[in-house]
């Protein structure tokens, strides 16, 4: 959870916003059910008559009234009304006063209620000294008491009803005014209400956006700058379910974290405080249905929780599975493969599905179950409710309140519950992700690294030793050597070798694990990044283009190159004819991981991208492999002609690509086997002359004749 919470901590003032609009839902939400057990309790049961206090009594009613009452009660009664002809009226307005009055004067109006009751020969009963008139409150009292609160204040308004009936007030007129006028209220709270809950939906659901784009741009930076190391740490497919799947599941999280988690515990308390204020005295059975719920819960979430964290791993899965099928559709169609691919991904898919159907029927019987607990509840609140309604100590309106209050406590509830169904899979994938920006990439520039001003290019090997990560042996062994610009250098060898690796070693791809490697004499890693990847044009092995444009792929390495620029690479590179022969030409769309051309028209745009960038340092990674000699011979002259300042680092398979090369490298295990021209290579070293017997004839090699055939074979190629 601590994961989760720290990604709102930026949009704090939201939270606050939130928060504070959550308070007003909550008064609203909890406002309601008042009116609704005003509506049945005064509105309807007590015909729209709020107090005992009348709103008009008879001349009579008036005087017949104080007999009963003392002289503090009588002046109380007096300062109620003024006279409006034949009747009284009342003349206090204000809700606070006339509650206090309420309980002044209910008891001697209940009196009254009483003796008025009694025969018309009784009536001398009520000329009374004060010492028997405090004898009869006495008894009244306690007969009061016997009786319950709600009952009495019944019998009040009862009496405020009669009073005002027969002094002449319209009953109906002022029953359908209190419910019109409690309506309207509840009308308002019910419009404030759902305006406050679309803010907080709104704000929520921007908050949770919001977190979600930064966790994206956050790990999408934390992976751009990883190297190959922790590439190779972290699967592909992997990242992708934590860059997508894992950060929607948290986004989503915390969308209803705002909305919900916060608001629970503000509607719980204040429902408890308000089924305190109806004094209704059941507040255990809340209490039960609570901790049947909490029970409840916990047992349906020990039996989920293992399976919501295997989730994420088997939705990593079948992401790995399907991206290895559909990037390698063309290979498994070519070897019949397609019934066991479909057989392996069918299996991840099933683990998958049945995984999720497990947790899917755990949690169906959350929803059964808590409305099993909500449906007793409301039996058990009324049947204990109607005793007390019979006992005259609760109104049917305060019962329906009580059910309604009890059922936001038990909601309150139901809603830190039910995220408990998200929080497992979501506390999974912050998890994963907090790995993710834990790791910190094993290629960074030192604290104060070293500008480059100015770029020669001149980059030695000096006993360059290297080791995969967790491998058990070196891939690069004791390697030596050094190229520089208006030279090309070749590396040739047997796949394996370590060819690729070396190459990598130059732009930091892979830091050296023994040895160094400099560039203009010094270290590489000790130079900004910045400036040692600003002056390689790199070549990859496999040709990679961007969804674009033919021009946007050439303009990669350097944005600001121009129209003639980009057409003299492509020309360079040999690529020219076909992008021209296109209807949009160098705008001709390429589409996403170059799909639309071919492997060689791939390649040489490339080669051309890399030119484009008018690099001090060009890096070949085996980039003609998929030329033919014609294009092969053609690309390398261009080349020649542009590169003269440049230092050229080819790697390569073919003999007639590096022919010419100022310094060939043969590598053999990880070492270096033989370093020298073609010629020399040729007298010296056994690995380099069983690679050009492979290639070549011993009449093209020169071996078997003089110097003028080699010269003769070499030309022949070109």
């Amino acid at each position: 959870m601590g994961k989760i919470f720290k990604n709102m901590i930026p949009y704090w003032r939201s939270l606050i916003a939130v928060l504070l609009l959550l308070f007003v839902q909550a008064w609203c939400d909890l406002a309601l059910p008042e009116y609704t057990s005003d509506i049945i309790d005064v509105g309807i049961i007590g015909n729209g008559v709020e107090h005992v206090i009348p709103e008009a009594v008879t001349a009579e009613e008036f005087e017949r009234a104080k007999l009963l009452m003392t002289e503090e009660e009588q002046a109380a009664w007096e300062g109620c009304f003024v006279k409006d002809g034949e009747r009284y009226v009342r003349s206090i307005s204000d809700q606070k006063t006339l509650d206090e009055l309420d309980e002044t004067l209910l008891l001697p109006l209940l009196l009254n209620q009483q003796m008025s009751a009694l025969p018309e020969g009784a009536s001398g009963q009520m000329m009374m000294d004060e010492a028997a008139l405090l004898a009869v409150r006495e008894e009244a009292e306690k007969t009061i008491d016997t009786m319950g609160s709600s009952l009495v204040r019944s019998m009040g308004i009862a009496y405020a009803s009669a009073c005002n009936r027969a002094a002449g007030v319209d009953m109906e007129k002022v029953q359908s005014s209190y419910l019109w006028k409690e309506g309207l209220k509840m009308v308002g709270i019910a419009l404030v209400m759902g305006v406050v809950t679309v803010l907080v939906g709104f704000l929520g659901s921007r908050v949770g956006a919001g977190i979600g784009r930064d966790m994206r741009e956050k790990m999408f930076c934390r992976v751009v700058g990883f190297s190959n190391a922790e590439m190779d740490q972290f699967s592909t497919a992997s990242l992708i379910t934590r860059s997508t799947n894992d950060i929607q599941q948290i986004q989503m999280v915390c969308a209803i974290l705002i909305r919900m988690i916060a608001y629970a515990p503000i509607l719980g308390i204040g429902g408890v405080l308000k089924v305190i204020e109806t004094g209704a005295g059941m507040g255990w059975i809340i209490i039960l249905a609570i901790v049947v719920i909490l029970g409840y819960i916990s047992i349906l979430m020990s039996v989920a929780m293992p399976k919501f964290k295997l989730m994420q791993k088997l939705v990593d899965r079948i992401n790995l599975v399907a991206r290895e099928i559909l990037t390698g559709l063309s290979v498994i169609r070519a070897f019949k493969r397609e019934d066991t691919e479909e057989k392996r991904f069918d299996s991840a898919n099933r683990d998958l599905t049945r995984t999720m159907i497990f947790t899917n029927r755990v949690m169906t019987f959350m929803m059964p179950g808590m409305m099993m607990i909500m449906n007793l509840l409301t039996v058990g609140i009324v049947w204990f409710g109607a005793h007390k309604i019979d006992a005259g100590t609760m109104q049917v309106g305060a019962m329906t309140a009580f059910i309604t209050y009890s059922m936001m406590i038990v909601m309150s509830f139901l809603m830190l519950t039910m995220l408990s169904i998200m929080l497992p899979r979501a506390a999974v994938a912050a998890e994963r992700i907090d790995e993710v920006m834990r790791t910190e990439s094993s290629i960074q520039d030192k604290e104060n690294p070293d500008r480059l001003t100015e770029q020669k290019g001149v980059i030695a090997f000096s006993h360059v030793n290297f080791r995969y990560p967790g491998a058990e042996e070196d891939a690069l062994s004791d390697i030596s050597f050094v190229a520089e610009p208006g030279k090309t250098t070749a590396i040739i060898g047997s796949t394996g070798c370590g060819k690729s690796t070396l190459v990598n070693l130059i732009p930091r791809l892979y830091d050296v694990t023994g040895g160094s490697v400099t560039l203009d004499g010094k270290d590489i890693r000790d130079i900004a990044m910045s400036d040692l990847r600003e002056g390689i044009g790199y070549v990859p092995q496999k040709g990679v283009l961007f969804s674009g444009t033919i021009a946007s792929n050439l303009r990669f390495g350097r944005a600001d190159a121009t129209d003639g620029e980009i057409k003299e690479a492509a020309r360079i590179a040999q690529a020219s004819d076909f992008i021209e022969e296109k209807s949009d030409g160098y705008e001709s769309a390429i589409a996403q991981g170059g799909t639309n051309v071919s492997g060689g028209q791939k390649q040489r745009l490339a080669i051309a991208r890399a030119i484009a960038k008018h690099p001090k340092i060009f890096i070949f990674d085996d980039s003609f492999s998929a030329l033919d000699l014609k294009t092969d011979a053609a690309l390398r002259r261009a080349l020649a002609e542009t590169v003269q300042d440049k230092t050229v680092i080819i790697v390569a398979q073919r003999i007639s690509t590096i022919l010419h090369a100022d310094q060939i490298l043969v590598l053999n295990d990880g070492r270096i086997a033989g370093k020298g021209t073609h010629e020399e290579l040729l007298r010296t070293c056994e690995t380099y002359r069983e690679i050009a017997k492979s290639q070549m004839s011993a009449e093209e090699l020169g071996l078997d004749g003089p110097a003028e055939q080699k010269e003769s074979g070499v030309s022949s190629d070109e």
